[in-house]
């Protein structure tokens, strides 16, 4: 009888022994799965090692900047580029600058786009900078930095958060119908959104650049300063309003 006393403390402790092996069986296979569903893919890693410290201009990182708006994330290219130039390889190519090109050059190349602005000084017109896009990098370098030293902040942020507040939501087009035309409100889809905002932008930093004490330089950095605020002073801003008033007076 002392001998069955002593097998069985023996027997539960091999019970108790294996349980807690399942027990860590378990775990382990949990742990195994949260692991793989936790780790990269391989393009996800060749990604990640191709832009791995990209930086615009070898100064500001592409990371960390996001677009709060989610109907413009798919429509703003936030992929890392050094030197914002591409050479045109994609002008042919109907929306290939929403997946190939950066808005960093978007932004600038729509700087060089003529009859963007109107004239004003004879000689002088808004085809000045067309086709000098080595003199438009150096200036919107220029504004970054400014942008960076009045705020602290990354100047690639600043100009999306400037994109989002300036993109208008609403506009009128022109109906004719039986020889009467009359204006209607639409939507708009997100991808002219954003090069409506890059366009009032634009056109609201170019037309001050005249007759102004101020290089376009510090007037491109307050814009885009006063634009990620959403301050009505920005020129921008109030243009965006104007036309969503417009649109809400013709529905």
């Amino acid at each position: 009888m002392a001998k069955k006393k002593k097998e069985k403390p023996e027997e539960e402790i091999e019970e108790i022994v294996e349980e807690e092996e399942n027990d860590e069986d378990i775990e382990s296979k949990e742990e195994k799965i949260d692991m793989v569903v936790v780790e990269d893919t391989e393009e996800q890693k060749l990604k990640k090692l191709a832009t791995h410290g990209i930086l615009l201009f070898n100064r500001w990182s592409f990371e960390g900047v996001e677009v709060k708006d989610l109907s413009l994330k798919n429509y703003i290219n936030l992929d890392p580029v050094i030197i914002p130039h591409s050479g045109g390889k994609h002008q042919h190519k109907k929306f290939w600058k929403t997946e190939h090109i950066s808005v960093v050059e978007r932004f600038i190349n729509k700087i060089m786009t003529p009859g963007l602005v109107g004239k004003r000084i004879k000689g002088r017109g808004s085809s000045h900078n067309m086709g000098k896009k080595q003199k438009i990098i150096k200036m919107v370098y220029n504004a970054f930095a400014l942008v960076e030293y009045k705020t602290g902040e990354n100047p690639i942020q600043v100009l999306v958060s400037a994109i989002e507040n300036a993109a208008p939501r609403e506009e009128t087009t022109r109906i004719s119908l039986g020889g009467i035309s009359y204006q209607q409100a639409v939507d708009i889809a997100p991808q002219r959104r954003v090069d409506l905002a890059i366009k009032l932008i634009v056109q609201g930093t170019v037309g001050l650049a005249y007759n102004n004490i101020k290089t376009i330089d510090e007037l491109l950095a307050n814009e885009l300063i006063l634009g990620a605020r959403n301050d009505a002073n920005s020129r921008s801003i109030k243009r965006k309003d104007e036309m969503e008033r417009v649109a809400i007076s013709a529905r």
